[in-house]
């Protein structure tokens, strides 16, 4: 049984900064064939089952914002192909640009919250006089990863209608996947993985049932991360400081 392994590599790092901490070494240098080798043997019950195909699907950093960044991501790229975790790599874009947006807090849910000018800090007009209630525009720096999703849509079902692989793992909890998982679940079974220390969004969830049927859920833990790390050295490559 033949499984192809589709990763959004932005959703699982985030995932793995929040299940393993953001200053803790020991989780980035993942080995992706290994990991989805072990969560496909552990929860899948598809008998036969062999990892055929990964697919890792991310976005350079740009190294005018982030040189060290930038420099340690080309080295874990250059590390998974030459280990060969990776079959293929399909890269989307990095964008950098200026944002405005409302100050906000977060609510007891999590929920952002305006914060508006009252005591201790208000807005006065020209003439001294308060304006109670006004709102807070802040110009920020985003950075963020743009394609991902849609590429680990596309070669997903590009290898499930072609009969390129008989079964399929996603690794991503975006919930813009529904569509292209609900598809491919008609077809074959399909393994969804939230690698996020989230609940699983709800438009990925389903029924074991349905379609092709024996479709299956599991949420990466740090052992997942902490124990499925390729080689420290890799030809002339070595695990970045920290990682």
């Amino acid at each position: 049984m033949r499984i192809g392994v589709y990763v959004d590599g932005y959703n699982l790092y985030y995932g793995g900064r929040s299940l393993c901490g953001r200053g803790q070494p020991g989780w980035r240098w993942l080995d992706l064939r290994a990991v989805a080798i072990r969560i496909v043997r552990s929860q899948s019950r598809w008998a036969g089952a062999h990892v055929e195909r990964i697919v890792y699907c991310t976005a350079r950093i740009k190294g005018s914002s982030n040189p060290g960044g930038q420099q340690d991501q080309d080295t874990y790229l250059r590390a998974l192909v030459a280990a060969r975790s990776v079959d293929h790599i399909e890269f989307g874009t990095y964008v950098s640009r200026t944002a405005r947006s409302p100050l906000a807090i977060p609510d007891s849910n999590g929920a952002p919250q305006l914060v508006t000018s009252q005591w201790p800090v208000m807005i006065q007009d020209a003439t001294g006089s308060s304006i109670p209630d006004a709102r807070f525009m802040v110009s920020y720096a985003k950075r963020e990863e743009k394609g991902s999703d849609v590429n680990v849509a596309t070669h997903l079902l590009l290898d499930v209608t072609r009969g390129a692989v008989d079964a399929a793992v996603v690794i991503s909890n975006d919930s813009d996947l529904r569509l292209p998982i609900v598809e491919a679940r008609r077809l074959v079974p399909v393994g969804t993985v939230n690698p996020t220390s989230g609940h699983l969004a709800g438009a990925l969830r389903g029924t074991r049932d349905e379609g092709a049927a024996r479709h299956w859920w599991y949420q990466l833990r740090p052992a997942d991360f902490t124990t499925c790390q390729l080689p420290a050295k890799i030809d002339r490559l070595h695990t970045p400081p920290g990682w």
